[in-house]
């Protein structure tokens, strides 16, 4: 089954969610993970031929996406791991640059999320809705009350931005002490000028908006050239407005 809703505006497409069902489905959400990730960042070490963004993560998580439906293109996508499948795996993919071991209580709720994307001609905040309105049905239907994962800010401006933007978060949406969490391989924001002006990238943006908290200093990831910032969301920080907007506590209409 899957949710249909149509963009308002007459030449707005019609676009529609659902989770990923089969391989084939699958391929077309890493290739538009390395449109978005490999050739927009143009991240040259991590090209390959295939032009597919995967993996070991990838066969164990549920991928929501939205397509277009006069096109039958997948313009928008999110990756979200479970805590069965965690479980399996024995991590998250997080602990790849965080130590999480404070947050260990919290792992039977917690749905990590990563990998969301939006095909560069879709970015007019329709796709990020619909997203974010089957993320929340998501973790409502596994009994999960808390969302985590990590934000990336690039680092081609030389780090000043991402340190500009630690530097705000830090002092108005850091998480209590016993949700903090420490990077493997710190990013040095302490020997980096912070730009003049700060320019939050925009998932960042509207996690921080729907009430999530940054747990602790950002961690450098060299194969991407970014800062990532370890996130965690509670559902129940999210205020009126997102609820509306993403459809929590909504239905959206339902299509066979």
């Amino acid at each position: 089954m899957q949710q249909a809703t149509t963009v308002a505006g007459s030449r707005a497409p019609r676009l529609v969610t659902g989770i990923v069902r089969t391989e084939q489905e699958l391929r077309e959400v890493q290739r538009l993970r390395y449109r978005v990730f490999i050739e927009g960042m143009g991240l040259a070490a991590l090209a390959c031929d295939e032009g597919l963004d995967r993996d070991e993560f990838d066969a164990h998580c549920d991928h929501l996406l939205v397509r277009d439906a006069a096109s039958g293109e997948i313009v928008g996508t999110y990756r979200l791991l479970a805590p069965a499948a965690a479980r399996r795996l024995g991590r998250v993919y997080s602990e790849g640059e965080f130590d999480l071991g404070r947050l260990n209580g919290l792992r039977g709720r917690m749905v990590e999320a990563g990998r969301a994307c939006i095909h560069p001609d879709y970015r007019g905040g329709s796709v990020i809705m619909l997203l974010w309105a089957a993320l929340a049905d998501y973790m409502r239907s596994q009994g999960c009350d808390y969302l985590a994962g990590c934000a990336s800010i690039s680092l081609a401006d030389g780090g000043h931005n991402a340190v500009a933007v630690w530097q705000q978060l830090r002092s108005t949406a850091l998480a209590p002490a016993e949700f903090r969490v420490t990077p493997h391989l710190p990013f040095p924001y302490t020997s980096i000028m912070p730009a003049a002006s700060v320019s939050v990238p925009p998932l960042l943006k509207g996690y921080m908006r729907s009430g999530a908290w940054v747990c602790g200093d950002p961690a450098w990831d060299p194969d991407f050239d970014c800062a990532d910032l370890f996130l965690l969301m509670p559902l129940a920080n999210l205020d009126a407005r997102y609820a509306r907007h993403y459809g929590v506590g909504s239905e959206l209409a339902i299509a066979a």
